[in-house]
């Protein structure tokens, strides 16, 4: 099936190359890095998912322990 659509290797058809342009962007990725367990249903609140590197950062004083807990709709990340 890949073949047939000249798809080879590793890459997902809707992947695209981005290369982080400053601190915004950088602090944008890892937002919706840190949104997608709730998002797509895993957890209620961020900060439930244990797998994520969001505790660590937590604990640097990056984020806030509560940060989109439960306000997660006006962050306005979508797929």
């Amino acid at each position: 099936m890949r073949a047939r659509r000249g798809e080879r290797g590793i890459w997902q058809r809707r992947y695209w190359e981005h290369l982080i342009q400053d601190e915004a962007d950088y602090r944008a990725h890892m937002d919706y890095v840190h949104i997608n367990p709730v998002k797509h249903g895993y957890v209620k609140r961020v900060a439930d998912w244990p797998y994520s590197t969001f505790h660590r950062w937590v604990a640097q004083g990056v984020y806030p322990s509560d940060w989109a807990g439960g306000t997660e709709d006006s962050l306005g990340y979508e797929d």
